[in-house]
């Protein structure tokens, strides 16, 4: 079994986490080392685990219990384990996405002392497949207790700087119909590509709104990501799709995003197929315990554009905020690194909210 020193520097630990390959499916071994690393470095926690999630809490009685989440998969290795540091910079797979967050949540665990709030800690599997695999996911089917606090941070990278609530995210497949003809008597056909042209014009001229939800702002994009159709280079196609994609603000809800889309689209004749569907988080960066956090992390922070896990915190009711080191533009890129500095000021940042020092 890999051993894991929760005492070291975060950067260290960062490294030999991002050691142990876990692409998803495969986090037998690090779940291991984590329950193993937890369960002899750490007091006062109850710790248990599940598949290969592995999670811990303290019940000290202390007024407010703030959770530390994070998820120990990756995408798959592309040469780029084992780590390898080069001056400011640790190199590696997971460096960013997200094995530097584990590693300051793992390091706090296992030398403060005296924290203000009781910690939840929940390092989970397969997060960077589909959802119906998600750890976090399994976690609050089977075990809901565990997933209840006052704040969740997610150690997702964020660059050092807290990112609040999630974008929603929707996927709709369009379809046309019809008629199929020889190209070379293209008249006697109807072409399926063609009748996409008012749907392509509609999606350019969109005016994608921006919503200010307690001083976060969330810019919405409404995109065609797919486009297929056709049998053969010589035939008039009667059937193509059209993938489209909705980033949409947390204020709306899911079904007023499917609303919203289909009226984007209304008079045309469409098949209209939702494929998938994801509301976003409200940031609630007025709640009392997030607001601690924010005044620590020196009052700085933004939305968060993409989706997280912190939907699933949001809808749980539990404030939750992304917040770890690494730009999130270099995960799952062959040359993913993080700056050390980064590790060591969120480290000093998140101890200093949970001891309120």
């Amino acid at each position: 079994m890999s051993t894991l020193d929760l005492h070291a520097d975060p950067i260290d630990l960062t490294a030999a986490l991002v050691d142990i390959p876990s692409v998803s499916h495969d986090e037998s071994v690090i779940a291991a080392a984590v329950e193993s690393a937890l369960h002899t470095q750490t007091n006062g926690f109850e710790i248990i685990r599940n598949g290969n999630a592995v999670l811990a809490r303290t019940n000290r009685g202390l007024p407010s219990r703030v959770m530390l989440a994070g998820h120990l998969d990756t995408v798959p290795i592309a040469d780029n384990v084992p780590s390898r540091r080069e001056g400011d910079l640790l190199h590696g797979c997971g460096t960013v996405d997200m094995k530097s967050g584990d590693a300051v949540f793992l390091h706090l665990a296992a030398t403060i002392e005296n924290p203000v709030h009781d910690l939840t800690l929940v390092f989970y599997d397969c997060e960077e497949i589909a959802a119906v695999h998600n750890g976090l996911g399994r976690i609050e089917r089977e075990m809901p207790d565990w997933l209840q606090a006052d704040v969740a941070i997610l150690g997702e990278p964020t660059g050092g700087q807290i990112e609040a609530g999630c974008q929603g995210t929707l996927r709709v497949t369009l379809t046309t119909r019809g008629t199929r003809a020889h190209s070379a008597r293209s008249w006697l056909g109807d072409n399926a590509i063609h009748r996409f042209a008012p749907v392509l014009q509609r999606l350019a001229d969109y005016s994608a709104r921006s919503v200010d939800i307690d001083g976060c702002v969330y810019r919405e994009g409404l995109s065609a990501v797919r486009i297929a159709g056709g049998v053969a280079g010589n035939v008039v196609p009667d059937a193509a799709e059209l993938d489209v994609n909705f980033r949409f603000a947390p204020d709306r809800s899911a079904d007023q995003a499917v609303d919203h889309v289909r009226g984007v689209f209304d008079g045309l004749e469409l098949g209209f197929e939702v494929t998938d569907l994801s509301p976003g988080a409200l940031p609630g960066l007025s709640d009392p315990a997030a607001a601690a956090l924010i005044e620590a992390a020196g009052g700085r922070f933004r939305a968060k554009y993409g989706w997280t896990d912190v939907s699933r915190f949001s809808a749980l009711g539990i404030p939750a905020v992304n917040y770890g080191p690494g730009d999130p533009n270099l995960a799952h890129k062959r040359d993913e690194h993080v700056p050390v500095q980064q590790i060591t000021d969120v480290t000093t940042v998140l101890r200093a909210y949970l001891t309120a020092s």
